[in-house]
């Protein structure tokens, strides 16, 4: 290290007097940096955490403690589900949507889910904030909700809650994890908001600080559900899913187009898709609010 010293030194000094031009990006020479031992580049080329990061392990209790609280105003349907289940329309499929998740789970690691369709209004927003509730209703179960849709974000519309700061904001680097974890009216619910609009949503979500969060967060909870854009319309998707367990993928009752469901599927069937979610099927169908046909996307069944 006294090397790099006594050059930065000499360096800084030839700059003053005016034999070496100013430069702030100037690149240390293959010469010096061939020479560094391992514990030597490491104190040179590693960079501070970003201004209000966390340096230490983050504890669910230290999230809870730091994270911002605001007053919630969840839409009707959403706000009954904040009181109970029962007497609820789809109440009793969530719950059954709920144990197969939690029998997938006995069967290979699952936490962090993916939620999305294959074009918008398909309701899958409505059934990350549901299926959230049906998760923290159990004893000691947590939740945390991401709006990954930063095309469109939507989730804090569903929970009445405030758009930013959010996933935006940390992807960005203007925000640390817990300044952009909201918490609940329950104990055990946290909810990332999409945050500002962001002008390039894919790039912010490959440029690695989304693996970081995730890393951080996803061990935390019991559970952690992403809202993503639609498949076919953009690739966010995609790039969201190779961070997650498992897809679960909402089509909507004699809405969704029977080709771009399957588009939509096979886009997936390398990524862990867990089943299709059958949304708004009325009652007399047999298929209830809520159902899962997880065999069917897993052999590719073709039946509509």
């Amino acid at each position: 290290m006294s090397r790099i010293h006594d050059a930065l030194k000499k360096a800084q000094q030839e700059r003053a007097a005016g034999l070496v031009p100013e430069s702030p990006l100037r690149p240390i020479g293959v010469e010096e940096t061939a020479t560094l031992g391992p514990q030597e580049f490491a104190a040179v080329t590693q960079l501070p955490p970003r201004a209000g990061e966390a340096s230490e392990p983050l504890t669910l209790a230290t999230l809870a403690a730091r994270c911002s609280r605001p007053q919630w105003n969840p839409e009707p349907m959403v706000a009954k589900l904040f009181s109970s289940l029962n007497h609820v329309p789809g109440g009793e499929e969530l719950r059954t949507l709920r144990s197969r998740l939690y029998q997938i789970r006995d069967q290979q690691p699952l936490k962090a889910l993916l939620i999305t369709s294959a074009v918008p209004a398909e309701g899958k927003t409505f059934l990350t904030a549901s299926l959230a509730q049906a998760i923290v209703r159990q004893h000691e179960r947590h939740a945390l909700i991401i709006d990954a849709d930063l095309r469109k974000p939507q989730l804090h519309n569903t929970l009445g809650a405030p758009l930013s700061p959010g996933l935006t904001d940390y992807l960005s680097g203007e925000a640390d994890e817990c300044s952009i974890v909201q918490a609940g009216p329950k104990e055990n619910l946290f909810f990332i908001p999409g945050g500002k609009l962001a002008e390039q949503p894919a790039e912010l979500l490959s440029n690695g600080r989304l693996q970081v969060l995730l890393e951080k967060l996803v061990p935390l909870f019991d559970w952690v559900l992403i809202d993503s854009p639609p498949v076919v319309p953009v690739a966010d998707a995609s790039i969201l899913a190779k961070f997650c367990d498992g897809v679960l993928l909402v089509v909507r009752a004699e809405s969704t187009p029977f080709d771009l469901a399957q588009k939509a599927r096979d886009e997936f069937r390398d990524k862990n898709l867990l089943g299709v979610v059958l949304n708004q099927a009325e009652r007399k169908s047999g298929y209830g609010y809520y159902y899962s046909y997880s065999e069917s996307a897993k052999h590719g069944s073709k039946k509509r």
